[in-house]
């Protein structure tokens, strides 16, 4: 038995006559990209609110540079933007480094999770980052501090998993919680 004429799914549209499928904020190259302003941990506001400066992807850094950026970032209170800048060096590494720039990339949104009081992400994304950086901990590459990464980063998913069962993990603050990345 067929709905009635009026509860049949219909196109919604926009303003203008567009398809509502079709008004997704899109990039250069008709990508879908949310283009609203974000806060310093990555969450969209609403469109026209003042938002912080987004790091633009693909950006194509040295190691040090890149290390010194998401430093920056870190120090700012910003980690999900450090996360957008180790996520491109891990793009760009050559195979040997890239679980590395992963692991730090992991690192840095699993404090942005922490910061926004998912303890459950947080703790999750923190102990990936530390497996994934452990094999470079003798070689420091870059002069990363692993062992000190690894120190912090399980002493943060302690942190945030001792918060009261049921109740927030936090928030912890971006910029108090940040790492060094180098010794």
């Amino acid at each position: 038995m067929n709905a009635p004429e009026d509860h049949r799914q219909r196109t919604r549209y926009e303003e203008g006559g567009a398809p509502a499928s079709h008004s997704r904020d899109r990039d250069e190259q008709g990508r879908a990209r949310n283009a609203r302003p974000r806060d310093g941990l990555g969450r969209p506001l609403p469109y026209g609110s003042a938002g912080v400066a987004r790091q633009p992807e693909g950006v194509s850094r040295t190691p040090d540079e890149s290390l010194a950026e998401a430093q920056r970032l870190l120090d700012a209170g910003m980690p999900f933007h450090a996360h957008e800048v180790l996520e491109d060096a891990w793009k760009a590494a050559p195979e040997g480094e890239r679980e590395l720039w992963r692991g730090l990339a992991q690192l840095a949104v699993g404090l942005t999770h922490a910061a926004r009081g998912n303890a459950t992400g947080g703790a999750a994304l923190l102990g990936r980052g530390v497996a994934a950086i452990a094999p470079y901990a003798e070689a420091a590459p870059y002069g990363i501090d692993v062992g000190g990464l690894s120190a912090w980063a399980r002493g943060l998913i302690d942190r945030v998993a001792s918060a009261p069962e049921g109740g927030p993990a936090g928030p912890v603050s971006a910029a108090g919680a940040a790492p060094r990345l180098r010794g």
